[in-house]
């Protein structure tokens, strides 16, 4: 063997460094690529698929079984407790809304109460169809469009009772002759 072809000849008989492939950085000094990883990386599992299973949440069941509020003189064909009961536990109608269909009711033909009370047993169905994960904020609506359904049966108490003394102030003007 040739001197010049001795490794121990070279460089004093040392050894040449061998070279090593390039290393990544430790510790992720790299931020996360928005590239799936080369073949042979490590690729997180998907996330539990969502349970879409349907709560089955019925709105409107915290009402009481006979609603007091007094819908006016109408010549409709209608369960007017049934349609007070879908009209109270819906949510996607405000409190002013809701006034203003029980104040409309006798300017309404059948037809139209008859969808009125279609859209809101949509309503009720397609809420109930929603999964679990909504069911805090469908109770969080349904007691805030509760306390707004009280408030319409306290309004409409004290108009009633206003009523009353007025009349029965205009009574006793008329008794008394002024």
């Amino acid at each position: 063997m040739a001197d010049d072809q001795n490794p121990q000849n070279q460089q004093g008989g040392q050894q040449p460094p061998q070279q090593q492939p390039p290393q990544p950085p430790m510790g992720g000094a790299f931020p996360p690529s928005p590239f799936p990883p080369a073949a042979g990386g490590y690729t997180p599992p998907p996330p539990p698929p969502e349970d879409t299973t349907p709560a089955n949440y019925h709105i409107g069941t915290h009402l009481p079984p006979v609603i007091n509020v007094q819908i006016p003189a109408h010549g409709l064909n209608f369960d007017e407790q049934y349609f007070l009961h879908l009209l109270a536990g819906s949510i996607s109608l405000s409190k002013d809304e809701k006034k203003r269909i029980i104040s409309s009711i006798p300017k309404l033909k059948q037809d139209q109460v008859d969808e009125l009370i279609r859209i809101f047993e949509e309503e009720k169905r397609k809420f109930a169809e929603l999964s679990k994960k909504h069911v805090d904020q469908l109770k969080k609506l349904e007691k805030q469009h509760g306390a707004d359904w009280q408030d319409i049966e306290l309004e409409q108490k004290a108009s009633s009772k206003k009523d009353e003394d007025q009349a029965q102030a205009d009574e006793i003007r008329k008794k008394l002759g002024l």
